[in-house]
């Protein structure tokens, strides 16, 4: 792909980043880290033990996958820098457009991905 070619998609994942990094702002209240807003939050003492770990364990799994997200939009924008943009990392064939169109962070075409998804067997 070329360079002229990834720019939209360039944009899109930029404008995904600053998406995911707002929300996490504004989840965790301004400027200060999760595990200092997770800590605000669960001192209330009216709340159960449990229902305060549950609470935190959901916390923590959103801000994994939010982690995940920030890290393949990374990728993709490294792989863009790098002119790899399209490129399926598994076999090296073309992407398809409507694949990096519904999900320009793909790094993988849909054999590859599906086959990386599935589970390993012992």
């Amino acid at each position: 792909m070329t360079p002229q070619q990834a720019t939209p998609y360039r944009q899109q994942l930029l404008e995904m980043r600053a998406s995911i990094l707002a929300q996490m702002s504004e989840q965790r209240g301004g400027v200060f880290g999760r595990a200092e807003a997770a800590a605000d939050h669960f001192e209330r003492r009216e709340d159960s033990s449990a229902q305060v770990a549950t609470e935190r364990e959901l916390e923590f799994a959103i801000d994994e996958r939010e982690i995940g997200e920030l890290a393949m939009i990374d990728a993709a924008l490294a792989r863009i820098e790098a002119g790899t943009y399209g490129e399926c990392i598994g076999c090296g064939i073309d992407i398809p457009a409507a694949r990096l169109q519904a999900s320009p962070e793909a790094s993988r075409c849909v054999p590859c991905q599906e086959k990386a998804e599935q589970p390993r067997s012992a």
